[in-house]
């Protein structure tokens, strides 16, 4: 499979949704609005980054977008949602989305990012454990952060409101 990571078009904003819906269908964790929420980054202006994997059709997509911390440390972006359609899942998608999201974040002079996920999956790309970051709501072992070389900041993390989109 020849797979091209490229910066997401308007043509694709339909498949993005589609495949982001796929994607999560039977996630065993999540509220299903994951497509919502791709949308509604886009909306507000809030996707600092938005990577498509594409393999002929669209078959995953990541987004970054920029989070607040409470002392005010800026440059700081949190990942997700990151979609692959369930058919391409397992076969290193989301690793290379993941990968060249990272390396463009850094070239970017992006201090670090943040996401709730699984630390047994984002463990691989450097994350772990926020220490000294908390996100109301989020129990502590599923908050992963990671610095791109200074210390990891202390305070309370915002997310975009888009990751309140229901529809």
């Amino acid at each position: 499979m020849t797979l091209v990571i490229r910066d997401e078009q308007p043509a694709d904003i339909e498949a993005v949704f589609d495949l982001t819906r796929l994607a999560f269908l039977n996630a065993a964790h999540t509220n299903h609005t994951e497509q919502f929420i791709v949308n509604a980054l886009r909306r507000r202006g809030h996707l600092a980054l938005s990577l498509v994997a594409d393999a002929g059709l669209q078959i995953g997509h990541v987004a970054f977008s920029p989070v607040t911390i409470s002392n005010g440390d800026a440059g700081w972006f949190g990942v997700g949602p990151l979609s692959v359609r369930p058919e391409y899942q397992r076969r290193g998608v989301g690793t290379r989305l993941m990968q060249e999201g990272m390396a463009r974040l850094m070239n970017m002079n992006a201090q670090g990012c943040v996401l709730v996920g699984d630390p047994a999956y984002y463990s691989r790309f450097g994350f772990s454990r926020c220490t000294g970051l908390t996100l109301p709501g989020v129990p502590p072992e599923y908050f992963l952060g990671k610095s791109f070389g200074n210390a990891m900041p202390k305070g309370e993390v915002t997310f975009s409101p888009a990751f309140g989109a229901t529809s």
